[in-house]
């Protein structure tokens, strides 16, 4: 396989993808160098030397023992703390919490025990699962540098973009994307979201037209995968990924709507990466993964791949432009109005300690597309079931959006803040982003001992009362998004209901004094703090401008096919539970 093409300054440390992982020195006390040649025509390895003494070997041994055997031979602050018990000895409730399907032992679990309890994880090792309002202002606001986020797997995937990295050089990436992602900036590019999706309705017209006068079964996660994709690529890369108007495989677009299916199945080697991170030179890594007997292993790799390509060449292309002056960028796709294409121009313009090198600039292309593409189609695919299951809400929508029509006149298009201000729009939009976040749980690890607040004291194993809980450095944390947004204590005996109109009156006054730290609606799907979401308002638009022109024109109803949604890192729907990502859904022309 041919390695991604170094673009770039800092050619000595970028390469992107898995790449970027496998270019890292080695050293270790314990281990003689390995030195590394490549072979010509090739990327294997010759090792010279020999790799390990016995001694080293014997330590690595002794290291993986204490490993698996440390959570039961010492005490730990966690073992008072309530919780389920372990499936088994090795993966402890893993299976059981992240599993595509982990839905109902989830749910028992925030019916069965407190806001903070105890999870079994690999070999004994103890997590922590969290769904507590003052616990998420600790861990995502107040002390959210203790509480570290695991972003090694995605700067592997991704490079070193804003999921990739942490600390002052994370803080220094969200600095300079900020401003492009404001309303102002979003005002500018609703135009660029209507030709888009303008584009999407005369698509699935042509099909509507040719098929049965009763209605159509349609894939509509993969019109909103396609839409999105190419909202993102023009309003945010200035790039066509795909003309919409006819069906044309793009390889990068596959990569990414297969991302997240895939993670599910790595848990435990998402677990373990940290070990091996650093294990021997680049290419011995990149061999490694080579070989590693996993279709799964494999298939992320060649993701990784894929999308570190494309991502080398759309910034080449924006590189180029930006170089022969605004005149060129103004030809190009977006006009010059793209968020790349402004972040290419702000960096130019920074002051030198601000300034975003090549790699992380090229990281932010992938970064951008996955962040945005999945989450967001995804949310709209579970917006048109639900509108479809409820046909009374469905046409309530579509009454607000027929009479802001009329009002504003031609084309079907409202500007940008009418959009933002239709009331019902809005509350089916939070009500399904409350009830069923994109993201529905996150993990942190904790860089030192830690004391974690609740909001409510936690009855402990022993049976005294705790107000406080003592978090050992190290421990992984499992932040429940979907439990907080469904708080029953706070939203009410109907909280896991889907219901629009609660949003079209006062929130429950426990809802308001639980503070919840997210930076949308009393809600975590966006989270807060630092690393929430920097796009949420983007997602927002996408979401509202895209049921302002379908619903003009369409009708959705089910298809009687069994709907499941999956676990992953962003939850997806399929037909039956083993089944790919996929929403058929019945689609009926309203006016011939």
């Amino acid at each position: 396989m041919l390695l991604p093409r170094v673009v770039g300054r800092r050619r000595d440390k970028w390469t992107g993808g898995w790449e970027h992982l496998l270019r890292r020195s080695y050293s270790n006390s314990s281990a003689r160098r390995v030195t590394t040649k490549l072979r010509p025509g090739g990327c294997s390895p010759r090792l010279s030397g020999r790799i390990y003494t016995p001694a080293a070997l014997a330590g690595i041994a002794l290291y993986v023992s204490w490993i698996v055997l440390r959570p039961f031979l010492t005490r730990s602050s966690l073992d008072n703390l309530p919780g389920p018990p372990p499936e088994s000895w090795l993966n402890g409730n893993l299976k059981q919490f992240l599993s595509r399907n982990c839905w109902d032992f989830r749910d028992e679990v925030a019916r069965k025990y407190p806001r903070v309890s105890l999870l079994h994880g690999f070999a004994g090792d103890k997590w922590v699962h969290v769904w507590d309002p003052k616990a998420f202002h600790a861990i995502f606001i107040k002390e959210q540098d203790i509480y570290e986020e695991p972003v090694l797997g995605l700067r592997v995937i991704l490079g070193p973009g804003l999921l990739g990295t942490l600390g002052e050089q994370h803080r220094r990436q969200r600095k300079m994307l900020n401003p492009v992602f404001s309303t102002k900036h979003l005002r500018e590019m609703t135009p660029i979201f209507y030709s888009v999706i303008h584009k999407t309705r005369d698509a699935i017209l042509q099909r509507v037209r040719s098929g049965a006068k009763d209605g159509v079964e349609l894939d509509m996660l993969s019109w909103m995968g396609r839409t999105t994709l190419e909202i993102l690529g023009q309003a945010g890369l200035g790039y066509s990924f795909d003309p919409l108007t006819e069906d044309r495989p793009d390889e990068f677009a596959n990569a990414v709507k297969d991302l997240f299916p895939q993670l599910v199945n790595t848990s435990i080697a998402r677990v373990l990466l940290p070990y091996v991170a650093n294990l021997g030179p680049a290419a011995f890594r990149r061999r490694v993964v080579e070989m590693t007997p996993s279709k799964t292993i494999q298939r992320l790799k060649d993701i990784s791949d894929i999308m570190h390509e494309r991502s080398v060449l759309i910034y080449n292309e924006k590189k180029a432009a930006l170089e022969k002056g605004d005149d060129a960028l103004k030809h190009q796709i977006g006009e010059g109005r793209d968020i790349m294409s402004i972040l290419l121009r702000a960096n130019v313009m920074a002051a030198e300690e601000d300034k975003l090198p090549d790699d992380e600039l090229i990281g932010q292309v992938s970064t951008m597309v996955l962040a945005g593409m999945d989450t967001t189609a995804n949310s709209l695919a579970r917006i048109l079931q639900l509108l479809a299951e409820h046909p009374d809400v469905q046409e309530k929508l579509r009454e607000e959006v027929l009479n802001a029509v009329e009002i504003e006149g031609a084309d079907s298009i409202i500007d940008f803040d009418k959009l933002m201000d239709m009331p019902y729009m809005d509350a089916v939009c939070r009500e399904t982003l409350r009830v069923s976040p994109g993201v529905t749980a996150l993990f942190r690890v904790t860089t030192q001992d830690v004391v974690m607040p609740v909001m409510d004291p936690i009855r402990m194993r022993d049976g005294t009362y705790a107000s406080a809980i003592p978090i050992p450095k190290g421990t992984r944390i499992f932040a429940n998004i979907a439990a907080s947004n469904r708080d029953p204590a706070l939203w009410g005996s109907d909280a896991e209901e889907w219901r629009p109109e609660r949003w079209l009156k006062p929130l429950p006054r426990s809802v308001e004094e639980a503070h919840i730290p997210g930076v949308y609606s009393h809600l975590m799907t966006f989270i807060g703090g630092s690393r929430a979401c920097i796009g949420f308002k983007l997602a927002q638009v996408e979401i509202k401008t895209v049921l302002f022109v379908l619903l003009q024109h369409f009708k959705f109803e089910p298809t009687g096919k069994p709907i499941a949604w999956n676990s992953a890192a962003v939850q997806y729907p399929s037909v039956g539970t083993e089944g790919e990502p996929e929403m058929p859904l019945k689609v009926i022309l309203l006016r011939p």
